[in-house]
C-alpha cells in the first residue's frame, strides 16, 4: 500500500505539473481551435518583436495573470501599456487590413500642427466637397459657409465627417499633399504596415493599415492637446447653414465613439479618453481606445470583429482594456510599441525605445529643457473650454530638438480624462 500510495502522488503531481506548464502555452494557441477564424495570408512585420510576427494570438501569462476573455472574434486586435510601450498581448497585430475611419488618427496627427490658431477660419468651395466618396458619413459641411479649424476638427473626430477630412485636407494644399504626407508620417512613426490612398480611411484599392500601427497613430496623436481634447469629447454644436437673414443656428452632434457616449447594449467605460471608431463594408468596424485605471494607461485597438452582437467592436476593445489593466505586471510583454524613426537609439529597423533609467545626464538635461519648452507653450495655447491640462495620456515625451523619446517615465494624466468616473 506505501508503495501503491506514493506511485499515484508521483503520477497526480506529475500531470499537475504537465497542467502548469502547458498552462499559458493552450491561452495563447486557443484561436487555434477555431479553423472557421480568418488569418493573414502573407508573413507579417516583427516590428516591434519577433513574437508579433506569428500567426494567432499572442500572450505570456505569468504567475496570477487572469485567462485572455473568451469569445473574441477581432480579425486583429492589441493591448499595450500607453506610458512604456509594452504590447501585453496580441492578436494578428501587423496583419494589414482596411482601417476604415480609424485613418484619421493619423490624418489628424499629420495634419492638425499645421493647422494653427484653430480660431482660424475658411470658406467651403463646390470643390472641396465634389470627391467626397459616396456613402461616407457627414457632419454636414455645406458649400459657401464659413468654418473655424476647431469646427472643422469636431466634425473629424466626433461625427467621422468625411466632408469635413476633406476641407481640411484642401487647406493643407489639398489630398494628394495630404496623403503624401500622412505617408511619410506613417514611415516617420515606422508604421511600416500602412498605406494611404485615402485621408480619410474611405474604403480604395490597397489601403490598409493594422492594429499595430493605429496604435502607434494614436499614441502619437495623444502627446498633442488639441488631439486630446477632439477625441474625447462627448458632445459638441456645430455650425448649420447661414440663412437669408444673416441668421446662423448650430446643431448638436454626438461622439460615435460608444464607450465615450454609450448606446443601447454598450454602456460608456469608465476611465475611457478618446480616441477613434471607424466603419465601411470592406473594412468591418475598427476601433482605437485609450482608457486610464489607477494611474495606468492603457492602448487597444480591435479591427473587424465577426461576431453578430451588436456593438462587439466596443464590447470586445472594453473586455481586452478590462483584462489589461487585470494582467498588468503579471504578464511579460510580447512585443513593444516602437518609437519614431528620429528618436530611436538603435541602427535598424523597429529599434528598442530608449529607456529612461539609462538616459545620460546629458540627454536628460535635454528632456527637461524640452519638457519645460513643451510646458510654456501648451500654456499659451487657446483654451477651449474643456481644461486640458499641460499632462500627456501616454506619458511619452517626442523632444525634437534634443532628439530624445522617453517611454518609462509617468506623466499626470489630463484633467480631460478625470472627468470620466473610474472603476
Amino acid at each position: 500500500m506505501p508503495a501503491l500510495k506514493k506511485t499515484v502522488l508521483t503520477v497526480l503531481s506529475a500531470a499537475l505539473l504537465t497542467g502548469f506548464v502547458l498552462s499559458p502555452a493552450s491561452a495563447a494557441d486557443k484561436d487555434k481551435t477555431d479553423d472557421k477564424q480568418p488569418k493573414p495570408t502573407h508573413p507579417m512585420s516583427s516590428v516591434g518583436g519577433e513574437q508579433l510576427a506569428k500567426v494567432g494570438t499572442q500572450v505570456n501569462l505569468g504567475t496570477g495573470a487572469p485567462v485572455l476573455p473568451k469569445d473574441l472574434t477581432g480579425r486583429s486586435w492589441i493591448v499595450a501599456d500607453a506610458e512604456n510601450g509594452q504590447v501585453l498581448a496580441a492578436h494578428n497585430s501587423h496583419w494589414r487590413l482596411p482601417p476604415a475611419s480609424t485613418l484619421k488618427m493619423l490624418f489628424a496627427d499629420t495634419v492638425l500642427p499645421a493647422l494653427q490658431p484653430k480660431s482660424l477660419s475658411h470658406t467651403v468651395t463646390d470643390e472641396e466637397l465634389a470627391d467626397v466618396g459616396a456613402g461616407s458619413s457627414l457632419v454636414g459641411v455645406k458649400e459657401d459657409q464659413t468654418y473655424t479649424v476647431h469646427d472643422l476638427w469636431l466634425g473629424v473626430f466626433l461625427r467621422s465627417g468625411n466632408d469635413a477630412v476633406h476641407v481640411l485636407a484642401s487647406m493643407f494644399g489639398g489630398v494628394p499633399k495630404t496623403v503624401a504626407a500622412m505617408q511619410s508620417h506613417a514611415e516617420e512613426l515606422q508604421a511600416l504596415d500602412t498605406t494611404v490612398v485615402s485621408p480619410d480611411g474611405y474604403d480604395a484599392p490597397n489601403q490598409v493599415s493594422s492594429a499595430y500601427d493605429l496604435t502607434l497613430f494614436a499614441r502619437s496623436g495623444l502627446q498633442k492637446k488639441d488631439f486630446r481634447e477632439y477625441c474625447a469629447t462627448a458632445s459638441a454644436d456645430f455650425p448649420g447653414e447661414e440663412t437669408k437673414g444673416g441668421k446662423r443656428e448650430s446643431f448638436e452632434i454626438q461622439n460615435t465613439n460608444r464607450l465615450i457616449t454609450g448606446d443601447i447594449g454598450v454602456d460608456p467605460y469608465k476611465g475611457i479618453a478618446g480616441v477613434k471608431n471607424g466603419y465601411t463594408t470592406h473594412a468591418g468596424n475598427t476601433f482605437t481606445g485609450v482608457a486610464e485605471r489607477n494611474g495606468r494607461v492603457l492602448l487597444v485597438t480591435v479591427m473587424n470583429p465577426s461576431s453578430d452582437e451588436s456593438h462587439a467592436v466596443y464590447k470586445e476593445a472594453a473586455s481586452l482594456l478590462d483584462w489589461g489593466f487585470a494582467a498588468s505586471g503579471k504578464v511579460t510583454p510580447v512585443g513593444e510599441l516602437v518609437p519614431p524613426k528620429s528618436a530611436e537609439t538603435g541602427s535598424g529597423k523597429g529599434a528598442q525605445p530608449a529607456s529612461g533609467s539609462h538616459k545620460s545626464e546629458q540627454d536628460a538635461a535635454k528632456a527637461a529643457k524640452a519638457a519645460e519648452a513643451a510646458k510654456a507653450a501648451a500654456s499659451t495655447e487657446g483654451s477651449s473650454g474643456v481644461g486640458i491640462a499641460l499632462a500627456i495620456v501616454g506619458g511619452l515625451l517626442l523632444a525634437l530638438a534634443a532628439g530624445v523619446f522617453l517611454v518609462n517615465r509617468r506623466w499626470p494624466l489630463p484633467d480631460l480624462v478625470r472627468r470620466f468616473p473610474r472603476r
